[in-house]
């Protein structure tokens, strides 16, 4: 029998250590709720958790750049369907004016009121704007078409929706307005002349509904992709769970056992020092 080396008590506080780090490792598991809370627990799944992770967050913005777009469009649509109801109210004017019925003193009136109410239609497509973006022409100073409107909509630099350039919501560009205008200022028109601008508010009506056309079918793009973008998100974070939070059930049942070694570590570890005891009967 050898006291100078007991090599069943380096046995039993060898396995006394690494349960006391098993103990510790799954008390962090508890503590934080992932499965994985440093690249030495599972390298391969914290690289894939932390790319599901990216991935996640990025479709979560593409989320955010979706809602805003969608108000974007709702902004257009809506300031577009005021014009639109302010062209029936020329046309009304118009017929009004373009019969016989209707006093000289009664069209320069309505000239007036078709003035004023153009001038509403180009006030509208100067102020209509998100965050600064001209939607109805190209800038709050410039009368030309809209730019082009491209919303990031994915992870991929590819993965775009764009509102086509176009919309010229003012007199200027809405086919026969500008001469209208001209006309109902001055005030000294007849009931043919009345009459002739009919056809030009009908076309300006079409051309706006055209450019309402582009803008709603673009919303519909939008909300489709955000209902898609939507359920990616939560398989992607879905997925994620699986590899980087711990399961509370299996860990629970582990630290547990764990425990239940300690203390069978801890009992063995005692026995393993009294044999050396045992060496005193011998000399006695």
């Amino acid at each position: 029998m050898r006291i100078n080396t007991n090599v069943q008590s380096l046995n039993a506080q060898e396995s006394a250590t690494l349960t006391n780090n098993n103990i510790r490792n799954s008390l962090e598991k508890l503590s934080s709720g992932l499965r994985i809370n440093k690249a030495s627990d599972d390298a391969s799944g914290l690289a894939i958790a932390d790319k599901l992770r990216t991935q996640a967050s990025s479709i979560g913005q593409s989320i955010a750049n979706g809602n805003s777009a969608v108000s974007l469009t709702q902004i257009a649509d809506k300031a577009m369907a005021e014009q639109s109801n302010i062209l029936d109210i020329v046309k009304q004017k118009l017929i009004q004016a373009g019969t016989a019925t209707t006093s000289s003193e009664g069209r320069k009136a309505i000239g007036k009121d078709i003035d004023k109410l153009l001038t509403q239609l180009n006030n509208i497509a100067v102020q209509t704007n998100y965050n600064g973006i001209s939607l109805l022409q190209q800038s709050a100073g410039g009368t030309a078409s809209a730019a082009s409107q491209i919303f990031q909509m994915g992870e991929k630099s590819t993965n775009t929706i764009t509102l086509t350039a176009g919309t010229r919501a003012n007199t200027a560009g809405l086919q026969g307005m500008s001469a209208l205008k001209i006309s109902a200022a001055n005030g000294g028109w007849s009931a043919g002349a009345a009459r002739a601008h009919m056809a030009s508010v009908d076309s300006a009506i079409n051309q706006l509904n055209t450019w309402r056309s582009e803008v709603g079918s673009t919303q519909n793009q939008l909300e489709s992709a955000l209902r898609n973008m939507m359920t990616q998100q939560t398989n992607i974070k879905a997925a994620e769970s699986v590899i980087r939070d711990v399961d509370y059930a299996a860990e629970s049942a582990n630290f547990n056992k764990q425990n239940i070694v300690a203390q069978a570590g801890t009992y063995a570890m005692s026995q393993a020092n009294m044999i050396q005891q045992n060496v005193m009967r011998l000399l006695q």
